[in-house]
């Protein structure tokens, strides 16, 4: 039995066999529905699903249609960055050869750690530089280094990893998670019926 709000209300009945041989009654598959409009909010720190169906549908039960206008995330706690599983970015710095695999070793070996992966980024900076006696302004690249490091924060910090990449020789920067807050989703209308 549903509820008159429930998404599953107006779905046929269907039955299918089990691995056992048995007849089973279940509702049938609930496709996404077609979205429109282009009200968007902007995730907080503070959001809640339920808090934000009754903030813009006036029942706390409606969050399933905001889930449903944003396909793109794998869970609904993901859509409001309180994801267990998340991805942070330490940017690091060395001085010679970086010990690359001393450092995705010793980040494997944490439990809760899914994926670490190395990424960099190339700016051009002008400088003064003297050539031949002669002072100029030049266009040096400027490379910095980031650990994008994805793991289960149930079982690790990030202040944790930053001292475990610390460890093996690196200098860590302020880290940020890649998560939801700051961004925006959409908020599509009450459905109606």
């Amino acid at each position: 039995m549903f509820s008159k709000i429930s998404r599953y209300r107006k779905l046929p009945n269907v039955t299918a066999l089990d691995a056992q041989g048995r007849l089973l009654s279940s509702k049938e598959l609930r496709l996404l529905p077609k979205v429109t409009g282009t009200f968007r909010h902007t995730v907080d720190s503070g959001d809640r699903l339920d808090q934000l169906g009754y903030k813009y549908y006036s029942q706390p039960l409606q969050w399933w249609n905001i889930v449903d206008a944003n396909p793109v995330f794998l869970s609904p706690l993901a859509l409001i960055g309180k994801d267990a599983l998340v991805t942070t970015r330490f940017p690091v710095d060395i001085a010679g050869v970086p010990p690359w695999s001393s450092l995705f070793q010793a980040l494997q070996s944490v439990l809760g750690v899914e994926d670490v992966e190395i990424a960099d980024d190339v700016q051009l900076v002008q400088q003064v530089i003297t050539v031949g006696g002669q002072t100029t302004i030049a266009f040096v690249e400027q490379v910095t280094y980031f650990v994008l490091v994805t793991y289960n924060r149930l079982n690790v910090t990030a202040a944790s990893l930053a001292s475990s990449i610390a460890a093996v020789g690196f200098t860590v920067m302020p880290f940020v998670d890649a998560d939801q807050v700051g961004q925006e989703i959409i908020i599509p209308p009450q459905p109606v019926g």
